[in-house]
């Protein structure tokens, strides 16, 4: 485990349950939704080397060669890639690595926490290693409906295009018009800056230049809002994601 306690955070982040944050306090309130009996649906964690779903857990080298991926979260898919079931290595105060396995075999990851005032900052970069798969990043945090105060969750979000998604709930590539909410979809040209409050306790702006954002509304104790370098199955859908992400997570009162 890695600590690290501010006058105003107290963050908790489980190397070994794949390098997420299991617990984040801010003012006595804690924003990490608990472990619900299943590794994908808690905390806060990285997804790398892909963010979402890719079809079939079916991924192609610059050669076209086929490589099979772990499918063992959301068959027949493979889902937020290796790093949030994996043990991470410390490396210094708020930072880790994690070095991938086959087929990403030579690839890692480093990822950062840092408490600036009352703002988390949040990085993660790729380093191929001369694999030659596609990789593209992606934040999963998992904020509860409930604080132990103050009103349900709400969030504010606007994006112009929103991704088509199919029955299976793998995009198809087709740019839509964003529909309304419940959510499980990727979005991009956003407008503004996302964010998720609790009326009467807190509030969360989530600045990132990610040009991807996943929106999950449809669980009824969490809501995600994740940003991306690139969508779910992005490699399919011939779309190249970049290898470093960071977003800014800024606490206020409500």
């Amino acid at each position: 485990m890695q600590f690290i306690d501010d006058a105003e955070f107290q963050v908790a982040i489980d190397l070994d349950q794949g390098g997420r944050i299991s617990s984040l306090k801010w003012r006595e309130m804690e924003f990490a939704l608990p472990f619900r009996g299943e590794v994908p649906t808690y905390g806060w964690y990285p997804m790398v080397p892909w963010a979402g779903r890719i079809r079939n857990g079916i991924i192609k080298n610059q050669a076209g060669k086929e490589f099979q991926l772990p499918i063992t979260f959301d068959p027949p898919h493979a889902v937020h890639g290796f790093g949030f079931h994996s043990s991470w290595r410390e490396i210094g105060p708020g930072r880790s690595l994690l070095e991938l396995p086959a087929p990403y075999k030579g690839g890692s990851v480093e990822q950062s926490f840092e408490i600036l005032d009352d703002a988390l900052r949040w990085s993660m970069e790729y380093e191929s290693g001369g694999c030659d798969l596609p990789a593209w990043l992606g934040f999963h945090p998992w904020f509860p409906r409930e604080l132990d105060r103050g009103g349900s969750a709400k969030i504010e979000f606007s994006a112009l295009k929103m991704m088509e998604r199919d029955s299976e709930l793998l995009p198809t590539g087709k740019i839509v018009e964003p529909s309304r909410q419940p959510w499980d979809d990727a979005f991009t040209e956003i407008r503004g800056v996302p964010a998720i409050m609790w009326e009467g306790a807190a509030r969360i702006d989530i600045e990132s230049d990610a040009p991807w954002w996943v929106v999950y509304t449809e669980d009824p104790e969490g809501i995600c809002i994740e940003p991306q370098t690139a969508p779910p199955d992005a490699a399919n859908l011939g779309i190249v994601g970049e290898h470093y992400i960071e977003a800014l997570f800024l606490f206020s009162e409500e």
